[in-house]
């Protein structure tokens, strides 16, 4: 397997300047690197890493074929014509991929100076998510106890309302009419129940659309519908009921209620399809990648759960021994040497006194013991904190539930109290 699996390729041809000539093969964007592979000699014509290259743009070439070119450090000019299914798609996931990877360099740069152990990192990166944590936990205390003064001012509130009732129904039927309620108040009675109950049920949708529009996160991606001979720079959305796709002026392009989603394929780390299916008339499939498509699957895999599925290319790109897409870039002028000596760290046999100071850096643990433990601790920590949060949400999702049921009581009360009152006026 190739140190890199392709995150997307396409047929075209190069330009090969020495030649004078055109070479048909394959264009290929990995997580780090952009090759282009001739079909004749099954060689890599062209190969620099996406941070070496300092502009993307759509020309033509002196004989009026429309072409891409990327230009990458040195001033090397690289051209690509015959693109399919157009250049235009390729332009839109280059240029993505390589924003992407320009502003990870330009965060990363600023930390290269001084960098702590392994082990420090790791306890930096769980020391954060326990204050995180932490924070959270303060936060959902605080709204436990904003919820039980809620139910205790509701409790008041229905006993006031069974008092006001009481006194409402004495005035509706006085003790000198022995027959019940006044005969003309009845059908009135009804019209005000109904209306009250609409009113009700009217603010219960209102009020919870607000939290079904909650965006929970956003991304931006090159999105298209069904195949991949469209694919267009915007953006994915997911929302607490929805997943919205839109184009780079945040123009809606589809939504799929979240009820409505049949299929959640992840063809790899930055590229997933979803489809809804129909009886009838033909899916509804859109396709989406992104170099922050690895976010979006965490929230994706938590909402839609048994909805999602991880394809074998999938399985193949997160097999692969090639470095992640946070590595550091390296040119790639003698990819396989690199590769043998990345393979092994140290050569088999090292003569005596010629370790050099690399060399005993990579003879040392990346994590000591003592670091070792420390993370055990901070782990198990994490984990009491994580329980209780669930704990504690779980409770507060049933005293939610009981809120909104009381409250929709109250509000239907308030509402047939107010007619009766207005009636008795």
């Amino acid at each position: 397997m190739s140190r890199d699996v392709p995150i997307y390729s396409w047929p075209g041809s190069y330009y090969i300047n020495s030649a004078k000539r055109w070479e048909n093969g394959t264009l290929s964007l990995t997580r780090t690197v952009v090759r282009f592979v001739s079909n004749q000699s099954k060689e890599s014509l062209a190969s620099f890493p996406l941070s070496r290259i300092m502009e993307i743009k759509m020309e033509s070439s002196s004989f009026i074929f429309s072409t891409l070119t990327v230009l990458e450090e040195g001033n090397v000019k690289h051209w690509f014509g015959s693109l399919q299914p157009n250049r235009v798609v390729v332009f839109n996931v280059l240029e993505h991929f390589w924003r992407e990877r320009l502003l990870h360099r330009s965060s990363g740069a600023r930390g290269a100076e001084s960098q702590p152990s392994k082990g420090r990192q790791l306890m930096h990166l769980v020391a954060g998510a326990q204050r995180r944590l932490g924070d959270a936990g303060r936060v959902l205390n605080h709204q436990g106890e904003q919820f039980d003064e809620m139910m205790q001012g509701l409790e008041k509130i229905d006993s006031d309302l069974g008092v006001a009732d009481k006194f409402l129904s004495e005035l509706e039927s006085p003790s000198w009419w022995p027959f019940g309620k006044l005969p003309w108040k009845t059908q009135q009675e009804a019209k005000a129940e109904d209306a009250a109950r609409a009113a009700a049920v009217a603010a219960a949708v209102a009020g919870k659309g607000s939290t079904r529009n909650k965006v929970i996160t956003s991304i931006p991606a090159v999105v298209t519908k069904g195949r991949d001979s469209d694919l267009k720079p915007g953006c994915l959305l997911v929302l607490v009921s929805s997943l919205e796709l839109r184009d780079t002026n945040c123009q809606l392009l589809h939504r799929f209620e979240r009820n409505e989603i049949d299929e959640v394929r992840v063809l790899s780390p930055y590229e997933i399809t979803v489809k809804q299916r129909f009886i009838g008339k033909p899916d509804v499939c859109y396709r989406a990648l992104s170099a922050k498509m690895p976010e979006a699957l965490l929230v994706l895999e938590m909402q839609y759960k048994k909805k999602v599925e991880f394809t074998t290319e999938y399985t193949a790109f997160m097999t692969s021994p090639g470095s992640s897409p946070c590595d550091t870039d390296r040119p790639n002028w003698n990819e396989g040497s690199q590769q043998r000596r990345q393979n092994t760290e140290l050569p088999l046999e090292v003569p005596a006194g010629e370790l050099s100071q690399l060399q005993l850096h990579a003879l040392q643990p990346s994590v000591s013991q003592t670091e070792a433990q420390e993370l055990k601790q901070m782990l198990l920590q994490l984990k009491n904190l994580a329980l209780e949060a669930e704990t504690e949400l779980e409770r507060q999702d049933e005293v939610l539930d009981v809120l909104s049921s009381s409250t929709d009581r109250a509000t239907m009360n308030v509402e047939k109290h107010t007619c009766r009152m207005k009636r008795l006026l």
